[in-house]
């Protein structure tokens, strides 16, 4: 049986949690999703992805405090890549973590909203095998 990663989507309008599992499922992904950071980071322990899809701009936990959050060191044997997913732009929401936290957002990869499906797909087949590779 070939395996096919499993993916957390971690978004608060089910509409784009809705658009971006049809996108992966057709590219028979494993789906799994939250609607806010809390409850990312909790199915981030309990289903162990291989690949989180991750906005900002949420209510409860945002993504920036998710970021803030895997940075530290017992969140370790749960490092996945992380593609950040949001319609704030890139350059904002560096420059906002930054001043946060004295670091660079840790994310493997950023993605503005909306995204073209196929990009969607190149980036996370990237991601996952830059992680099988490293």
């Amino acid at each position: 049986m070939v395996y096919k990663a499993k993916i957390l989507v971690v978004d608060d309008d089910p509409d784009i949690v809705g658009a971006v599992s049809a996108v992966l499922e057709a590219h028979e992904y494993q789906v799994v999703s939250a609607p806010d950071g809390q409850q990312g980071l909790d199915r981030l322990r309990e289903e162990r992805p291989d690949l989180m899809i991750l906005d900002l701009m949420m209510p409860r936990m945002d993504g920036f405090a998710v970021c803030k959050e895997l940075l530290d060191p017992r969140w370790a044997k749960y490092h996945v890549p992380i593609l950040i997913f949001s319609s704030v732009k890139g350059e904002a929401s560096n420059r906002r973590y930054e001043l946060e936290t004295g670091l660079s957002l840790y994310a493997d990869d950023y993605v503005e909203k909306p995204v073209d499906p196929h990009s969607l797909i190149e980036r996370v087949e990237n991601l996952l095998s830059s992680k099988r590779r490293g």
